[in-house]
């Protein structure tokens, strides 16, 4: 298992970390078997989308903080004041499997992987990557 660790500079933030991802693939030597990645944190998740147009970005966290707005009344506020993140990391997952072939990820043309930060700045975010050989 190869450990991935970062910062975020904003609150909410989507983060491309396909190529550190497609070098731990690399590095395994695996040529056909699944990327498991995972995100041990309760306040961020992973998603994969569009790669070409950043402003896809902008409109995944305009859309998620529609959904989830900050400081809706949430008892979790009274805590540390982030259970909109909290949430938002649930509804998004914390983990995906890509599929391995030809020692390659199989990502669509326009898909990366974005670690998402719902409650940054944060530094030593962590994103755990697997691969298991078929």
């Amino acid at each position: 298992m190869q450990t991935i660790t970062l910062s975020s500079s904003k609150k909410h933030e989507l983060i491309d970390i396909t190529s550190k991802v497609e070098e731990t693939v690399k590095n395994s030597k695996v040529r056909e078997g699944i990327c498991f990645v995972y995100v041990p944190h309760a306040t961020a998740a992973l998603t994969i989308n569009e790669n070409a147009d950043q402003n896809i970005q902008t409109d995944i966290i305009k859309a998620i903080n529609k959904i989830v707005p900050e400081h809706d009344d949430y008892s979790h506020d009274e805590v540390d004041n982030n259970a909109a993140a909290h949430i938002k990391s649930t509804i998004i997952g914390v983990s995906k499997a890509i599929p391995v072939s030809n020692g390659k990820l199989q990502l669509g043309t326009w898909q990366n992987i974005f670690f998402t930060e719902w409650d940054g700045p944060r530094n030593n975010r962590k994103v755990l990557i697997d691969i298991l050989k078929k």
